[in-house]
């Protein structure tokens, strides 16, 4: 998409470009003292006025929903803002450093390094952006974020206001619970207290388990992951549903991790995909071409077998959780294909 006119008038300040380390300046005109006539001071203020105005109506900032030219929001912003989870262990976390880190946003710092690339702009700066599951789409939306790579399931309701990217994973949603609990499946939750994320996947299908009648249980919500699982371990929930990757990130990072086992057959199976504005095809290819060149060179099982197959922080456990055969299909053949 064409990139914004700036307004030029004579004697009236020129709009900064806004990107970090651009040799632009800003020039500020003078009204000089050899003006015909009063009058003339009025027009050039008129006309600075009116240009000002015209550069505000055409500022990306105003226009980042409706234009979905992620890249040259970038350009103009001056940075890539990338979103992150806090506790998306072992997909987007805060590590023991202070930094971001995890599988998914491993993944994100490659297309970080496509989009300098695009943009001709090597040290463009980026700019980490907590969100959570309850703001990460409205975010996604008004173009305060540029993009997200973190545990985001890919859905065809999501799909109607949001871009995903070719699947990154696939998950199965089950059970976090205390080895001793009794409780071995979904099967066994009448009764019991059963914790879950906001806005996740994992909340909707236990609303609707309650609903139909399948099962009679007391659902909580927590604000993220962490909070979820603080919920179960303090003993005011039995068990915790979520996806299965992240069920054993909690447990990498909890006190005791041999207290805890992930258990039931997968309530379902969901793809995680990078999230982005809807209706801008030059973003969504650039990731997308990313992403299918870092499964296509073997780097994304490279990526996997980091997080999920060697010690990680916090605590330097091993989640010990193989490649599976549904991943090993999706990075021969990477998608971009929710599940429901």
């Amino acid at each position: 998409m064409r990139a914004p006119t700036r307004c030029r008038c004579p004697d009236a300040p020129r709009a900064s470009t806004g990107v970090t380390g651009s040799s632009a300046t800003q020039t500020q005109g003078t009204i000089g003292r050899n003006a015909p006539f009063p009058a003339a001071i009025v027009i050039q203020k008129i006309l600075a006025a009116l240009c000002a105005l015209s550069a505000a109506l055409l500022s990306p900032a105003l226009h980042a929903e409706s234009d979905g030219d992620t890249l040259t929001a970038i350009r103009e912003h001056g940075s890539i803002r990338l979103g992150h989870r806090l506790s998306s262990v072992p997909f987007s976390y805060i590590g023991e450093s202070g930094g971001v880190e995890g599988y998914s946003h491993d993944m994100a710092m490659h297309i970080v390094a496509a989009i300098r690339a695009r943009l001709a702009l090597p040290t463009l700066p980026v700019e980490l952006v907590p969100i959570t599951s309850g703001n990460r789409m409205r975010l996604i939306r008004k173009g305060e974020i540029d993009f997200e790579c973190g545990s985001t399931t890919h859905n065809s309701s999501r799909a109607r206001e949001v871009s995903f990217s070719t699947t990154i994973f696939i998950i199965g949603t089950r059970l976090l619970t205390r080895r001793d609990s009794g409780i071995a499946g979904f099967g066994d939750l009448d009764g019991h207290r059963v914790v879950t994320t906001a806005g996740t996947t994992s909340e909707r299908l236990l609303r609707q388990m309650k609903e139909e009648g399948q099962v009679e249980l007391t659902l909580i919500t927590a604000r993220d992951h962490g909070e979820s699982f603080l919920t179960l371990e303090a003993g005011q929930a039995d068990a915790f549903m979520l996806d299965d990757a992240l069920l054993y990130g909690e447990t990498a990072k909890s006190k005791r991790p041999a207290e805890w086992i992930v258990t039931g057959v997968p309530r379902s199976f969901e793809a995680y995909g990078c999230m982005m504005r809807k209706d801008d095809p030059v973003m969504k290819q650039l990731v997308d071409t990313t992403l299918i060149a870092l499964m296509a060179s073997g780097e994304a099982e490279r990526i996997y077998n980091r997080w999920f197959m060697q010690p990680i922080p916090p605590n330097g456990l091993n989640l010990n959780f193989p490649l599976s055969d549904s991943m090993r299909a999706l990075f021969a053949a990477p998608n971009d294909k929710p599940f429901q």
